[in-house]
């Protein structure tokens, strides 16, 4: 996991080679599990009356919102923010609304393995409007913590996508890697740059 000044993380999966260690849940600790949901800027006061709401999402767990985003970049899209600081994503989101999907009993510990794992599945370069996008990691990683999806409206925007192939192409570059994910990587490069550089 690599800090940086901006005061966001950027998840990177260790070689996919390493042994992963077991999680246990604990039995004495119920965390919630919480969904927190965007609106895309002035999109949504057009489109919400029209059932397709464009929406970001993120998962906060033990006082972090975990969340994905695009990248040119074969690491994780995956980046951490203050939960509900929509400022930290950039102006173009806007904070909607909190939805409990349900408690885990995985500690704070073992939530960052479980986030640190799945980012191989949610690489940046991996990123897809329809099929593999912020809203299908947040259900991902509720259903790993807490056997829950998140809620259909959330994503319905991939759903509809799929009759307009080209809309992807279409939405701006923002959009797909927020402010947090673009500090993140930047820091990521230098790291792994430096650690690669002969002493």
């Amino acid at each position: 996991m690599f800090t940086n000044s901006c005061n966001f993380h950027c998840l990177i999966p260790k070689d996919s080679g390493s042994e992963s260690e077991m999680l246990s849940p604990s039995m004495n600790h119920r965390e919630p599990v919480i969904l927190n949901v965007y609106d895309m800027y002035w999109l949504n006061d057009y489109t919400t009356n029209l059932g397709i709401g464009v929406y970001h999402s993120g998962v906060e767990i033990y006082n972090t919102e975990f969340a994905y985003g695009g990248h040119s970049f074969a690491f994780s899209g995956i980046f951490e923010i203050t939960p509900r600081e929509h400022n930290e994503l950039g102006e173009q989101f806007r904070f909607r609304q909190s939805v409990q999907i349900g408690y885990t009993e995985f500690t704070e510990e073992d939530v960052r393995r479980i986030v640190e794992e799945i980012g191989n599945q949610f690489r940046g370069d991996k990123y897809h409007l329809m099929n593999n996008n912020c809203n299908h990691f947040s259900s991902a990683l509720t259903q790993i913590l807490c056997g829950q999806e998140i809620p259909s409206w959330v994503n319905r925007l991939a759903q509809f996508s799929s009759c307009v192939p080209f809309l992807q192409r279409c939405l701006p570059k923002e959009w797909l890697t927020p402010n947090a994910l673009q500090c993140s990587i930047q820091t990521a490069i230098r790291d792994r740059d430096s650690d690669s550089s002969p002493l």
